[in-house]
């Protein structure tokens, strides 16, 4: 392996898309993201996997099941209710509002549906119970340091500068 490819103890930074089962964009980020290749980051292990042993404008595609990645849904986090009984504002499919539950804990939910006097709104991620479709391309690579290796995360904001 290259002292530039991706492997354990390198800091690496990606830019990437999430795509949805139709191929539709569900997130992305387009500002190089970092993260030390090994080192329980947190990437989606399906996407470690994918970028080991590639390098700099290498660009990767790896599934991530809901099992890796958003998790099940959570039928839980599905409510019904009269749509009378929300505001106005968010009466339509694709509007948020964040509601409170018994512990104080803040939660997002979208609206899914408005059917027959009804309200159907869904506080699982938008990808939960699917799969997914990361596309990352790789912006740098470098070695990490111990205190990065320790922390999982690059001690910068950004990729090094272009010379």
């Amino acid at each position: 392996m290259s002292n530039d490819s991706i492997g354990q103890g390198k800091v690496v930074y990606i830019t990437y898309s999430v795509l949805g089962e139709a191929g539709q964009i569900m997130g992305q980020q387009d500002m190089p993201t970092g993260y030390v290749h090994g080192a329980g980051s947190g990437l989606f292990h399906a996407v470690e996997r994918a970028l080991e042993g590639r390098q700099t404008g290498d660009r990767v595609e790896a599934c991530v099941t809901p099992e890796e990645g958003f998790g099940p849904s959570d039928p839980s986090l599905i409510i019904v209710d009269e749509v009378d009984h929300v505001p106005p504002t968010i009466r339509y499919v694709g509007a948020e509002a964040e509601l409170q539950n018994d512990a104080g804990e803040t939660l997002t939910f979208r609206v899914i549906d408005l059917a027959d006097g009804k309200i159907t709104l869904d506080g699982n991620h938008p990808l939960a119970g699917r799969t997914a479709t990361v596309v990352a391309t790789v912006v740098s690579v470098r070695n990490a340091t111990m205190e990065e290796m320790r922390t999982g995360f690059p001690a910068e904001q950004g990729p090094p500068p272009l010379h």
